[in-house]
């Protein structure tokens, strides 16, 4: 093969740094997040790009916001869980503004895993808890239950889908394994701490 040629064969480097995904600009590891709400993916971005989707009207694209909220004592929190039939401990709560109803979540080894959600005791759980003023797509209620312990959370919804890749990278067997416990419980203590 002559040089001319090598030089097209040849792959280019690896790029280290991380990049916007709305315009490739650099990125820091810490960063911001934009939600596609047709497709639901979570894209990077860049401050600039960010900046862009966080007002009203802004398109198919919606900025992550920041807001980190210990709610530990939801009003009507455990009888809510409990009519809403959710089978796990873990879960999370977002309005889909594409379907236009609330859809719950819980982490599992496979991603997130959907469950369905009995819409009226959800309507009821949001009038009695006015933080649950949640921005659509781009906000979540994160609900974990340990035995007598009921704890939520007001997340953003990146912080939900990072539970889920935890979930998915440590569990092991059944019931998850000391490590993927240890990594979870992790995640929440973060939680109570930035909240």
């Amino acid at each position: 093969m002559n040089s001319g040629l090598r030089r097209f064969a040849q792959r280019p480097p690896a790029d280290p740094q991380e990049r916007c995904e709305l315009c490739s600009r650099p990125i820091e590891h810490e960063h911001s997040h934009v939600v596609n709400v047709a497709s639901r993916a979570i894209l990077c971005a860049c401050r600039p790009c960010y900046l862009l989707f966080t007002h009203s009207g802004a398109g198919k694209h919606r900025a992550v916001p920041e807001r980190y909220v210990h709610v530990p004592d939801l009003v009507g929190g455990r009888a809510w869980w409990e009519s809403a039939g959710i089978p796990v401990r873990i879960a999370f709560v977002f309005t889909n503004s594409e379907l236009g109803t609330p859809v719950a979540f819980y982490p599992s080894p496979a991603g997130a895993t959907e469950c369905l959600l009995a819409l009226e005791s959800w309507t009821r759980l949001v009038e009695d808890n006015p933080v649950l003023d949640l921005a659509p797509d781009v906000e979540a209620l994160l609900v974990n239950v340990d035995g007598d312990r009921f704890e939520a959370f007001v997340v953003p919804i990146d912080a939900c889908y990072r539970l889920v890749g935890i979930v998915r990278l440590n569990w092991k067997g059944f019931d998850g394994g000391a490590d993927a416990w240890r990594e979870i419980d992790a995640f929440f203590e973060d939680l109570r701490d930035h909240g």
